[in-house]
């Protein structure tokens, strides 16, 4: 049997903790990736932080305390990105959010609100082409966004439950800004005038929101009514996938509680 010392395993440790593949990690210590698994296991294992490896409580099923500005953007990040999955019945599933590397703010976000929704539970990042999913593995998923069904969401009913509605309501900054951090952007479009005989270019920000669940989108829509931000319906084509805010006024609160993804 080959040993390894202390710090190659600490190494391993760290590479994975900052995101690298097991196999990766393997490759570039030469070690067995089964051992870079096993140094991993146990390492969860003693944090308590295997999967399963505890009960943490539950703010619906046990009335443990809820962060619920986190959990209002955490919700929107879901219902753009995210879906929950589970591999067999004797796994406890993950909810993954895919952040772009090209935002690690966003991503620094997202992680943050996992960690604050589900304080007790399993938060890590697994890297990806141009990308890195942010996962927290909980049994209480499907209490915490009752949301999930087969499917794709613009193909089955998207409703929130009375006790979320009452969270956005609470906290609609934080759902829009989720929404927006998710599938949505902000631009700059420009267009020319005639000045005096002279043409100039005048630049101006706006907001654009697309998802093809309409659900989703009147979600978000009656969200901005809330909040006083004018919006309207722009098409891709034929569909109607976008909602755009245009308005200074409006880019102005948009910037004050959402800003650009960073």
């Amino acid at each position: 049997m080959e040993f390894h010392d202390p710090k190659t395993r600490q190494k391993a440790l760290d590479l994975m903790a900052s995101g690298i593949s097991n196999a990766e990690v393997a490759r570039r210590l030469d070690v067995p990736i089964g051992t870079v698994s096993y140094w991993l296991h146990m390492d969860r294992s003693k944090r308590g932080a295997c999967p399963g490896a505890h009960n943490p409580k539950c703010p619906r099923c046990d009335g443990r305390d809820l962060d619920e500005a986190a959990y209002s953007y955490l919700l929107g990040l879901y219902l753009g990105d995210g879906h929950i999955i589970q591999y067999s019945q004797h796994r406890v599933p993950s909810l993954m959010i895919t952040c772009g590397d090209v935002w690690p703010g966003l991503m620094d976000a997202c992680e943050a609100a996992m960690r604050a929704v589900f304080p007790d539970n399993s938060v890590c990042r697994v890297r990806r082409t141009g990308c890195h999913n942010v996962k927290v593995y909980s049994k209480h998923l499907w209490c915490m966004f009752p949301q999930h069904g087969p499917g794709k969401k613009h193909e089955r009913s998207i409703t929130l439950e009375p006790w979320q509605q009452q969270i956005v309501d609470a906290y609609p900054w934080e759902f829009i800004r989720g929404l927006i951090h998710s599938d949505g952007c902000r631009i700059t479009n420009w267009t020319t005038r005639l000045v005096g005989g002279e043409r100039k270019r005048y630049e101006y920000p706006r907001y654009f929101f697309t998802n093809k669940s309409d659900d989703i989108r009147k979600l978000y829509s009656d969200t901005l009514d809330k909040v006083g931000v004018e919006w309207k319906m722009t098409r891709r084509g034929s569909d109607p996938f976008n909602i755009s805010v245009a308005r200074h006024t409006s880019v102005a609160l948009m910037d004050a509680h959402v800003g650009p993804k960073f």
